[in-house]
C-alpha cells in the first residue's frame, strides 16, 4: 500500500515537474519577445488583415496624386477660359441684338377677311451687330439680310441694356452689309482690329443672337480663309471674300462680330453650311478690312464706290489651258479684254496676261480678282504680278472707280463684262 502511494506520488512528481519546466520555459521566451508559438498565431491571423489595410493605402495614396496633378493641369487651363471671360466682358457692350419686322414677297401674302386683299406677310427676324464709331458718331454695322425690307421704325435694336432705334438705313446688298445710324450717346464702341493679319488656326470667338437668345458666346478657330462662290440664300451675295470657322454660328448669329485674342473685332459672322439648319462646324464671316471699306463708304457717301481694272476675265480657262500657256498650275486670271482708257490700258498688263498675284495677294481665280479688284481703295497704285511668254513680270496698276468706266467699249479676243 505504502509502496503503490510512493510510486504513484513519484509519478506525480514528474508530471508537475514537467509542468513546472514548461512554464519556466515559457516564461522565459516571453520575456524575450516572442515564441514559435506566437510567431505562428500572428502569421496565421494578423497578416491577411493588414494586406489590404496597406493596398487602401496606396490607391489613396495614388488618388491623392491625381487630384493634385487636375489642380495643377486645370489652373493652366482656368487662366485660357479666365481670358475668354475678359474677352467677353469687353466685348459684350459692344454687341447689338438687332429685332427687325420685314415684310415677305407677295407670293408669303396674307388675305384679309374683310377686303379680301392680298397684303405683304410680316415676319420677325432676329440678328445681332456691332457698334463702331466714326467722327463723334455712333452705328451699328450688321448683315444687309437682316434688316431687308425694313424701315427704321421696323427696326429695334438693344445694347449695353438699353433699347434704341436707327435714324438712317444704308445698305450695300453686293456684299450683304448695312449700316444703322443711330442717335444714343454712350454707346460703347468696338475695337476694330487688323483681318490681314488673321491665319489658319488662329482662336476667334463668335458672339449673337442665335435663335433669339442675345449675346451668346462661343468660341473655336479660323478654319480657312478666301472662301468665295458660296450659294447663299435667295438674295446671294456677289463679292465674296469669306473667313471659315468652326465656332458655332447658328440663325441669328448674322451681323455679329468674330472677335480675336485681343478683343478686336476682326469679322461679320454671316452664313452658316448646313444640313440640320443649326451649326455643323463651318460657319462665314466677312473680313473686317472688307466690312469697314463698304461701311466707310456708306457712312461718307451714303454708296459703295467699286475698284475698277479694266480687264474682262476668260471664263475657259483651264487646267489644260494653264499648261498650254506653260503654267504648272491652273491658279490665276487669263486677260481677254482690256477697256479702253481704264487703269489696264494705261498700265503694261496684255490681252493673254495671266494675273497670278494683285497687290501681293495670290489670285486663285477670277472670282476672288473681281472681289479684290473691287474693295480696292481708288486712286490706289497696286502691284499686279503677270505671267506672260513664260516669263513673270510685276506692273504698278492705279485702282480706277467702276462706275465712271461703265459705258467705255473693250478691246477683245472673246468679250466678257468688264471688270
Amino acid at each position: 500500500m505504502l509502496h503503490f502511494v510512493v510510486r504513484l506520488a513519484k509519478k506525480t512528481v514528474v508530471v508537475v515537474g514537467m509542468i513546472a519546466s514548461l512554464l519556466v520555459v515559457v516564461l522565459i521566451v516571453g520575456n524575450n519577445g516572442s515564441s514559435v508559438l506566437g510567431q505562428q498565431f500572428t502569421s496565421n491571423t494578423l497578416q491577411p488583415q493588414a494586406a489590404p489595410v496597406l493596398e487602401r493605402n496606396q490607391e489613396q495614396i495614388r488618388r491623392d496624386q491625381l487630384y493634385r496633378d487636375l489642380e495643377k493641369n486645370a489652373s493652366l487651363i482656368e487662366q485660357h477660359y479666365r481670358h475668354i471671360k475678359r474677352i467677353v466682358n469687353v466685348v459684350e457692350p459692344t454687341v447689338v441684338h438687332v429685332e427687325a419686322k420685314k415684310k415677305q414677297k407677295s407670293s408669303a401674302s396674307k388675305e384679309t377677311k374683310e377686303s379680301k386683299e392680298l397684303r405683304p406677310a410680316i415676319v420677325e427676324e432676329t440678328g445681332a451687330g456691332v457698334v463702331f464709331e466714326k467722327r463723334g458718331r455712333f452705328f451699328v454695322l450688321t448683315n444687309f439680310h437682316v434688316v431687308e425690307n425694313s424701315s427704321i421704325n421696323d427696326i429695334r435694336l438693344e445694347a449695353d441694356g438699353r433699347v434704341f432705334y436707327p435714324t438712317r438705313l444704308l445698305h450695300d446688298r453686293e456684299t450683304d452689309l448695312s449700316v444703322l445710324e443711330v442717335n444714343e450717346p454712350g454707346l460703347v464702341a468696338a475695337r476694330i482690329g487688323d483681318s490681314d493679319l488673321i491665319g489658319v488656326g488662329d482662336f476667334v470667338v463668335a458672339v449673337g443672337s442665335p435663335f433669339g437668345l442675345s449675346h451668346s458666346v462661343s468660341y473655336g478657330i479660323i478654319s480657312a480663309m478666301g472662301r468665295h462662290d458660296l450659294e447663299l440664300g435667295p438674295q446671294g451675295v456677289k463679292f465674296q471674300n469669306f473667313f471659315q470657322t468652326d465656332a458655332a454660328i447658328n440663325p441669328g448669329n448674322s451681323g455679329g462680330p468674330l472677335i480675336n485674342l485681343r478683343g478686336e473685332v476682326v469679322g461679320i459672322n454671316t452664313a452658316i453650311a448646313s444640313n440640320s439648319g443649326g451649326s455643323d462646324g463651318i460657319g462665314f464671316s466677312i473680313p473686317i478690312n472688307m466690312a469697314m471699306r463698304i461701311a466707310n463708304d456708306l457712312v461718307e457717301r451714303g454708296f459703295v464706290r467699286r475698284g475698277f481694272l479694266g480687264v474682262s476675265l476668260d471664263a475657259r480657262y483651264t487646267p489644260d489651258r494653264a499648261r498650254a500657256l506653260g503654267l504648272r498650275r491652273s491658279k490665276g486670271a487669263l486677260i481677254s479684254s482690256i477697256t479702253s482708257n481704264s487703269p489696264a490700258a494705261s498700265s503694261d498688263l496684255h490681252i493673254g496676261d495671266v494675273i497670278i498675284e494683285f497687290d501681293r495677294v495670290p489670285v486663285i481665280d477670277d472670282s476672288q480678282l473681281v472681289t479684290t479688284v473691287s474693295l480696292t481703295e481708288i486712286n490706289q497704285s497696286v502691284p499686279v504680278k503677270v505671267y506672260r511668254n513664260g516669263e513673270i513680270k510685276t506692273l504698278n496698276v492705279t485702282i480706277g472707280e467702276r462706275d465712271a468706266f461703265r459705258a467705255i467699249p473693250t478691246r477683245s479676243r472673246t468679250s466678257r463684262s468688264p471688270r
